[in-house]
């Protein structure tokens, strides 16, 4: 997909182009991490961490240090989603997933 530039976010960009905007968007094709992580993501209303990032102002996010998923995350309504160490991203759920590259 891109290179791991960011701790945590594979990208083909530099760190410091915080206002890019994706070029394209796919579908995710198959369970990963990254598609877990992205779920998590999406499902509290951000694009991906780097928006996340952005929108939060630099917020620290918080992951489960034995598998690395998203352990809880703040909404744009400022209420928190808490999340499991287990995958929560069902085989039904995977085409929901939009996979972006910058």
């Amino acid at each position: 997909m891109g290179e791991e530039i960011c701790p945590g976010i594979i990208t083909t960009m530099s760190c410091t182009d915080n206002n890019s905007k994706p070029k394209s968007m796919s579908r995710a094709k198959g369970w990963t991490a990254e598609v877990e992580n992205l779920f998590r993501f999406q499902e509290a209303g951000y694009r991906d961490e780097m928006e996340y990032i952005q929108v939060k102002q630099g917020a620290l996010i918080d992951k489960w240090p034995e598998s690395g998923f998203v352990k809880k995350l703040q909404r744009r309504d400022n209420t928190f989603y808490y999340y499991s160490r287990k995958r929560e991203c069902e085989e039904r759920d995977l085409y929901k997933v939009k996979v972006y590259a910058y």
